[in-house]
């Protein structure tokens, strides 16, 4: 894959999951400008892991997330957009940063389901359903989840009420059981530092 437009951000951006920004920094504008040129607009997230990504001399993750550039609307000079998780990328060399920031990327292999992990996905479901109903965050306990196995699984992992280090952790997953089993145990560590304070 050639070298493709990348957004760094605070945040990690799972598959199949919306991701919302405001962009008013002038070479993201620039960016998502140039992407509005394209048939298919799309460009890599990957998490800070230490600094800040203003000003440069930030880290960044090695595995990231490709995004489709679903809407954009303005308000004053902010431009609102709406993103969508596709495939999982690894960043093999960040290439230029002028105007944005790029970098060559390499799709990771997508997660294959199996039907016998359909009881662990319940599971998993259950507790961040419940874990989510104690605790206040930007996701709804009730939150919809997809049809597709898959999709579902990631969502999951999005909605989990924890920190970016271990949603950095599920996105790194190799198998959706890995993925599940993960979400399950970090959900539940989570909640047990929830009822110890």
């Amino acid at each position: 894959m050639a070298a493709i437009p990348m957004f760094p951000l605070g945040s990690v951006l799972f598959p199949h999951t919306p991701l919302l920004l405001r962009v008013f920094e002038p070479r993201y504008l620039t960016m998502i400008g140039e992407l509005l040129d394209q048939d298919d607009p799309r460009f890599g997230v990957t998490l800070i892991e230490r600094g800040h990504e203003v000003g440069g001399g930030d880290r960044r993750s090695s595995v990231g997330t490709i995004a489709r550039l679903a809407t954009v609307s303005a308000d004053a000079e902010v431009l609102h957009i709406v993103g969508v998780g596709t495939t999982r990328i690894a960043v093999e060399q960040w290439t230029d940063e002028s105007p944005y920031p790029r970098a060559d990327v390499i799709p990771l292999p997508e997660l294959t389901w199996n039907d016998a992990l359909a009881p662990l996905r319940t599971e998993a479901e259950a507790i961040v359903r419940r874990v989510l109903a104690r605790v206040d965050g930007p996701w709804d306990p009730d939150t919809e989840l997809s049809d597709d196995p898959i999709a579902a699984s990631w969502q999951l992992a999005a909605i989990a009420p924890l920190g970016e280090y271990d949603r950095y952790t599920l996105l790194r997953s190799d198998s959706v059981g890995a993925l599940l089993r993960q979400v399950i145990d970090l959900t539940l560590e989570a909640e047990l530092l929830w009822s110890a304070e």
